[in-house]
């Protein structure tokens, strides 16, 4: 996909996103990939939305009730639901790093039919692809979480598909460039 909204310019920044992502640039212009995710170079065109932002983001990703394997799956599997190859590729870093073995990121893309899914596993892939569909679960999945999840841990994982639907609509619809070190959006399709 063709950048749409180019990095926003570090000239014209405000003081409080200077602040925030002080003298970096976006990791798509260094030569080894490394760096902020492009996508905050995105947000920073909206100075009122990036703190705000980051402080969500983290609530998720490092103050979360979720264990990380679970947040991770959810968060391939919106990104997959998408098509959004920029929050693809940066989630199978996430998961490598919280331990998610490659064959069960590889079979993500092929959703909660695939065998060789626990139960929970399986569930909450199922989560994922019924809030894509209707932004609702039917009540039978809704009562097996219940059974498998707390309170808390429910809550969360809806706010972690919402948060990367919403990261992937930003990516897509603005064309923000994966870092050439992250894999590709598989390409097959249920």
């Amino acid at each position: 996909m063709a950048k749409r909204i180019a990095p926003a310019d570090s000239s014209r920044w405000s003081e409080k996103t200077r602040e925030i992502l002080g003298s970096t640039t976006p990791a798509a212009d260094h030569p080894d990939g490394q760096g902020p995710p492009n996508i905050l170079y995105t947000i920073a065109h909206h100075p009122t939305l990036l703190a705000p932002f980051l402080g969500f983001t983290a609530a998720l990703a490092i103050r979360g009730v979720l264990p990380r394997r679970g947040a991770e799956l959810l968060a391939l599997r919106a990104s997959w639901n998408c098509r959004s190859a920029f929050e693809w590729g940066h989630h199978v870093e996430h998961a490598l790093a919280a331990g998610i073995p490659q064959d069960d990121i590889e079979r993500i893309s092929l959703g909660a039919v695939e065998g060789g899914w626990h139960s929970r596993d399986r569930l909450l892939l199922r989560v994922a692809d019924e809030l894509h569909q209707s932004q609702q679960l039917l009540d039978e999945t809704f009562a097996e979480l219940k059974r498998e999840f707390s309170v808390a841990e429910i809550v969360e994982i809806t706010f972690v598909v919402g948060n990367y639907t919403m990261l992937s609509m930003v990516a897509n619809a603005t064309g923000v460039p994966l870092e050439d070190r992250l894999p590709p959006l598989p390409d097959n399709r249920d």
